[in-house]
């Protein structure tokens, strides 16, 4: 027969436990989702560096003379920390790197879902 004290003990025991899993899974899920983050953002790099093709591409923390080096890109959208860029020729991606840029990302792509006509 168990007494009341040693149900008591028992049942705190596995609260104890039980909040100790819940601080290990948040844990795992804070340092998770950056690394996922970091993750999805070197595979968008990587199939834009070795083939990839997107409408227009996004320059995070441009160098100030980025665009002095590429007169055929057009400019869609500017910011303090950031330029996207549309060109017509193939090579962007490529030129980006060699003008000193130090990511680029594909942008204007439309993914899963259509764009409205």
């Amino acid at each position: 027969m168990i007494t009341e004290g040693q149900y008591n003990r028992r049942k705190g025991g596995r609260m104890a436990a039980h909040k100790g899993e819940l601080r290990v899974l948040s844990r795992r899920f804070v340092l998770a989702v950056p690394v996922l983050a970091v993750c999805w953002i070197a595979v968008l790099a990587l199939v834009l560096r070795f083939g990839g093709e997107a409408p227009a591409v996004f320059v995070p923390f441009p160098p100030a003379d980025l665009l002095a080096s590429l007169p055929d890109a057009a400019v869609t959208s500017v910011s303090p920390i950031s330029l996207t860029l549309r060109s017509d020729t193939p090579d962007l991606t490529q030129r980006l790197y060699a003008a000193g840029a130090w990511l680029v990302l594909p942008a204007g792509l439309e993914g899963c879902i259509p764009a409205a006509r």
